[in-house]
């Protein structure tokens, strides 16, 4: 019986500390890392009007003059290809903000370089959110101020998805010979690599992200 009872108890141990290794092997293999600590803007670097960002309550809160909040941090050395990204973003009413993917720091002015995911529900800007700015645009939102969503931006290559709560709004293939030349007068949009920017648009639009996170692919 005691034999039986110690085989029991290792049985037993054995299943738990297979769960445990599980867990841990499924958190390594999840692939996802946060570029937003909560408390702090490190790792993240805001030009020209720099006080359009703040730290409040676990948010980047952006308010404020226009202005955008580059990753600067150390993640892939803040230079990413392929990859998966996904934020947790609440707008107010009458709000514009935008997510730029293959960008890279400006001091001043509209970044040059790379996509603008839009940010907005109900700017006079007609261009929605989770359009490619100027490039697949969106007439529809398909979110709402004061309610939070989240923005699920994925690239491969050159495919890019956009998702909203897990519904697919964009799904864009960029053409051929796009990124030699970019778009028409705006020859920096193209795919190529870089870092990721949040925007400030104008001091009307107050806009909140959380839970900003990266999966860098092959």
């Amino acid at each position: 019986m005691v034999r039986t009872l110690t085989i029991s108890v290792l049985c037993g141990l054995m299943l738990v500390a297979g769960c445990q290794t599980g867990n841990t092997m499924s958190g390594k293999a999840d692939g996802w890392i946060s570029l937003f600590d909560g408390q702090t803007l490190h790792g993240w670097r805001a030009s020209e009007n720099k006080d359009t960002f703040s730290v409040r309550d676990g948010l980047i809160v952006v308010d404020g003059p226009r202005s955008h909040l580059f990753y600067t941090g150390p993640v892939m050395g803040a230079d990413f290809k392929n990859f998966e990204l996904k934020a947790d973003v609440l707008t107010k009413p009458g709000a514009n903000s935008g997510i730029y993917f293959h960008t890279e720091y400006q001091e001043t002015g509209w970044p040059d370089k790379g996509y603008e995911v839009q940010v907005n529900n109900s700017h006079s800007d007609w261009r929605r959110t989770a359009g490619l700015y100027a490039v697949d645009d969106v007439r529809q939102a398909p979110a709402k101020d004061n309610q939070w969503f989240t923005m699920h931006i994925i690239v491969r290559d050159q495919r890019i998805i956009v998702k909203v709560d897990d519904q697919v709004i964009v799904d864009y293939t960029e053409p051929e010979g796009i990124s030699e030349t970019g778009y028409p007068n705006m020859p920096g949009r193209k795919l190529s690599s870089g870092t990721f920017a949040l925007q400030g648009h104008d001091p009307d639009s107050v806009i909140y992200y959380k839970n900003i996170k990266v999966k860098p692919l092959p």
